[in-house]
């Protein structure tokens, strides 16, 4: 452990603790620290993991360096005992950029758990995000955790479609390829970026990436790192470039998992798709035949909960793989929505609401927001305090509204699952403002780890 710098030194904790910004000088130990802390049962380490923190505070990364870690360390021993770090990102909502920090590699050595160091953390990283300009906060992570830091979760995570190694076309004696994947080179970037902005309209939030990010995809990682992707270029046989392919880059279960998968404008899915299972499932055999630990049963695309390829190609992708859910903190929800208020008055717009004049007071018990319309135009976003007596016109408990602001369930959905979530029945137009505004929708964050 390097010796402690006291211009990184964040604040004391109790018990002869120090919580502090890391540096260069801690990345091995950290590193190890943190395939330690993250490693599966029976593991000694989770390799991975130690290669994915080196990379992170190597200095290579788009967006991420060794300053962007926080870790506590105990003064007697030396030794870190928890850690996390911040990775800056850029997404957008229906096209609308904007900041997000998210906090990754959460951990605490078993002996110091329960001990506050993770909320400790989360209040530096949080401020870190907020100096950065971030409008909100998102992570992955266990179920409920996350909840106790002011998340919710409230976005499509992954999701996918699977299906056996029998059920990949195979080619006619005789046939050729009509479209070939293979390895990206830097040259094929530009058209790799540009391909995978056009298709983002399919999606309510994404995740923005510029060719850097693609660079860094390209060979930014060290071989053997969490989510490691081998990028290729899908071209006819002649080389004219269709589309890209992103797939695991090596195996670490029985199935290979696409994760990107795009086309550009005017090119059929359905043409292209046979000769990228085909590829798909001849790259993992080559990975299971090369490190001989896992055989390949199958192939998955792992692009979200829609995709053009699950229509296509629905008869070889049989199998649903459930998606999960990110969590999302928003520190200013007035401020959020004031962002996305061109979006808002576009779906008020087509809607049957259009020109409406009103308001529209949103409560959260506690506290609320308050959104005034003039003629289909949003004139006012502020909070909002109830009360006894002004309840609001729509009511949502705990963090839901997040769920409906992200598209992520209805609000018919969430009236469902949570019996306090409901319309002031004396606001006829509530229902159907409500829908208007936050209609669901499908995401798919492609993040950079």
């Amino acid at each position: 452990m390097a010796t402690q710098n006291l211009k990184e030194l964040v604040r004391e904790l109790d018990g002869g603790l120090i919580l502090r910004r890391a540096t260069q000088d801690d990345a091995e130990a950290l590193a190890q620290f943190n395939g330690y802390i993250h490693k599966d049962e029976g593991e000694d380490t989770a390799e991975y993991i130690v290669i994915w923190t080196r990379d992170l505070m190597s200095g290579t990364h788009p967006t991420t360096t060794a300053s962007d870690f926080t870790l506590v360390e105990d003064t007697q021993s030396g030794q870190i005992v928890s850690s996390m770090n911040l990775i800056p990102q850029t997404w957008s909502y229906a096209g609308i950029k904007f900041g997000v920090g998210r906090p990754e590699l959460v951990g605490t050595h078993p002996d110091y758990r329960n001990r506050g160091l993770i909320r400790a953390q989360f209040e530096v990283i949080h401020e870190w995000s907020a100096q950065r300009g971030h409008m909100l906060q998102a992570i992955t992570g266990i179920p409920w955790y996350y909840r106790m830091f002011g998340y919710e979760m409230a976005l499509d995570l992954e999701g996918g479609r699977a299906g056996a190694k029998f059920q990949a076309p195979k080619l006619k004696e005789g046939e050729k390829e009509t479209y070939l994947v293979r390895p990206a080179v830097e040259s094929d970037l530009a058209f790799i970026t540009a391909v995978y902005q056009a298709s983002q309209s399919r999606h309510l939030v994404n995740c923005r990436r510029d060719e850097t990010l693609w660079h860094y995809e390209l060979d930014g990682r060290t071989d053997g790192c969490a989510d490691e992707v081998q990028l290729c270029l899908i071209e006819t046989a002649d080389g004219e470039p269709v589309g890209f392919l992103g797939y695991d880059g090596h195996l670490t279960r029985p199935t290979i998992r696409a994760r990107a998968y795009e086309l550009k404008e005017g090119v059929s899915w359905l043409a292209v798709t046979t000769s990228v299972v085909r590829h798909l499932v001849s790259a993992g055999e080559a990975y299971a035949e090369k490190d001989e630990k896992l055989d390949l049963t199958g192939y998955a695309f792992m692009l979200g909960i829609e995709h053009p390829v699950y229509e296509v190609f629905a008869h070889g992708l049989p199998r649903k793989w459930e998606s999960y859910a990110w969590y999302l903190r928003v520190p200013d929800l007035p401020a959020f929505l004031r962002l996305i208020k061109p979006v808002l008055e576009e779906r008020l717009a087509k809607s049957p609401l259009v020109g409406h004049t009103g308001e529209l007071t949103i409560s959260f018990f506690q506290d609320g927001l308050k959104l005034v319309f003039e003629k289909g135009r949003i004139t006012e976003i502020e909070p909002w305090q109830p009360t006894p007596k002004e309840w609001g016109m729509v009511l949502f408990p705990n963090l839901t509204f997040l769920q409906v602001l992200f598209g992520y369930r209805s609000f018919k959905e969430i009236q469902a699952a949570y019996a306090d979530c409901y319309i002031n029945k004396e606001q006829l137009g509530t229902r159907p403002l409500i829908n208007a505004l936050f209609p669901k929708q499908a995401s798919n964050v492609l993040a950079l780890h």
